[in-house]
């Protein structure tokens, strides 16, 4: 039998059942779509998270007092926990590769102008902010380089508290109240939205050792560092332990690098896009079964065809790849149906909430396309392999 031949039987005899095609087809199609939807969900979800935490830089390294990890011995042992203090910051300023250093305070307090009060967060922070955190100020001017602890009663807004206390008035040079001290106006910050839930918008920004002073703390709850670009992190932060295990005696804080908690992120987003791509993989499993099902009736239905094939000299393994093509020719027409649903389904769900991210990832198209290949050819094997076994006197009798 010439290819050409061969292929014009397995498509004539898809036209020919039009409305049995057009249902087993639909069966891979529904599959498919629901593939493509939930992993372009899950990608979408995945890069918008990953792009959030990335805002903010990508050489930075998280300093955060006590140790995550346990060592197998008695609390009762270390009954103290060095917090971090300025001097800890401002000794790793002068480390090697480090390019500046942010030691972070925070609280809730009112802020309150003229009358008009706002419950907000009170961050206390160094002037490295714009260049550690790239937040810029939108009006004004951020804290200024002050020494720490005889640092001046200044305030930076984010937009939100600036809406919030001052409408449309000018706010610089304005005081407003934080807790039970003054505070003068110097800048308002850009605006930049939310990440994860928390409103960067809805928040002060002081000098540190005034934020200490004001929620009564004794050390930091964070550093913050910016290293420099081209310096493996894990150096950078190794460096860092060294140091501060030499200023506090044990190793009684936690560094994380960005990197590590990127690779942590991404590894659960991708789990969780792998588990939704699963879910649809459920109803490719589905369609398989209907094109098991159809291909067996199939066979039932063209014994007396398959009889005069094998008559007119037609061999086992022909009969064989017959079938098996007609199987593999309706799981890629629903295939591509399925990828089209899926890809514009993804596309019109972004149109109608653009708060949801969708992307759709060539490989998870091509891995589910590959699939439905697969099981077309798997539920074809048993009706095929039936067919082929046909013998070719009792198949025409049947006529």
């Amino acid at each position: 039998m010439l290819t050409r031949d061969f292929v014009r039987l397995s498509l004539s005899s898809v036209r020919f059942h039009r409305t049995r095609s057009l249902l087993t087809a639909l069966g891979i199609a529904v599959g498919i779509a629901a593939v493509v939807l939930l992993t372009s969900i899950g990608e979408g979800i995945n890069k918008y998270v990953l792009s959030e935490f990335t805002q903010f830089g990508t050489n930075l390294i998280a300093i955060n007092p006590g140790k995550s990890a346990t060592f197998g011995i008695s609390g009762a042992l270390i009954n103290s926990v060095r917090p971090l203090s300025l001097e800890d910051a401002e000794t790793l300023a002068r480390l090697p590769h480090i390019q500046a250093v942010v030691p972070m305070v925070q609280g809730n307090a009112a802020v309150e102008f003229d009358r008009r009060s706002r419950r907000t967060y009170v961050y206390g922070v160094s002037d490295a902010v714009p260049e550690v955190w790239r937040m810029k100020p939108a009006l004004g001017r951020f804290l200024p380089a002050d020494d720490p602890r005889f640092a001046r009663a200044f305030v930076v807004l984010g937009s939100k508290i600036r809406d919030e206390l001052f409408k449309q008035e000018n706010p610089l040079g304005k005081r407003v109240r934080i807790g039970s001290e003054s505070f003068r106006v110097i800048g308002v910050m850009e605006s930049k939205g939310q990440l994860l839930g928390f409103d960067l918008d809805d928040a002060v920004y002081i000098p540190t050792h005034k934020a200490m002073a004001l929620f009564d703390q004794e050390g930091l709850l964070e550093i913050d560092l910016l290293y420099r670009s081209g310096v493996d992190s894990a150096v950078v932060a190794e460096q860092v332990k060294q140091h501060l295990i030499s200023r506090h005696g044990n190793e009684d804080f936690t560094i994380t690098t960005q990197d590590q908690m990127l690779e942590t992120l991404g590894s659960v987003l991708n789990i969780l896009t792998l588990a939704v791509g699963a879910l649809g993989g459920i109803s490719l499993l589905v369609g398989g079964v209907g094109i098991l099902t159809i291909m067996t009736i199939s066979v039932n239905e063209r014994t007396a065809e398959v009889g005069l094939f094998r008559a007119l000299g037609a061999l086992r393994q022909q009969i064989l790849w017959l079938f098996l093509g007609e199987a593999v020719v309706l799981a890629s027409l629903g295939g591509l149906a399925g990828l089209l649903i899926g890809a514009g389904g993804a596309w019109l769900l972004h149109v109608a909430v653009p708060a949801l991210p969708t992307h759709t990832s060539w490989g998870y198209v091509l891995a589910a396309e590959g699939i439905a290949a697969v099981i077309g050819l798997a539920a074809g094997v048993m009706p095929a392999w039936r067919a082929a076994r046909l013998d070719p006197i009792e198949a025409l009798r049947t006529e």
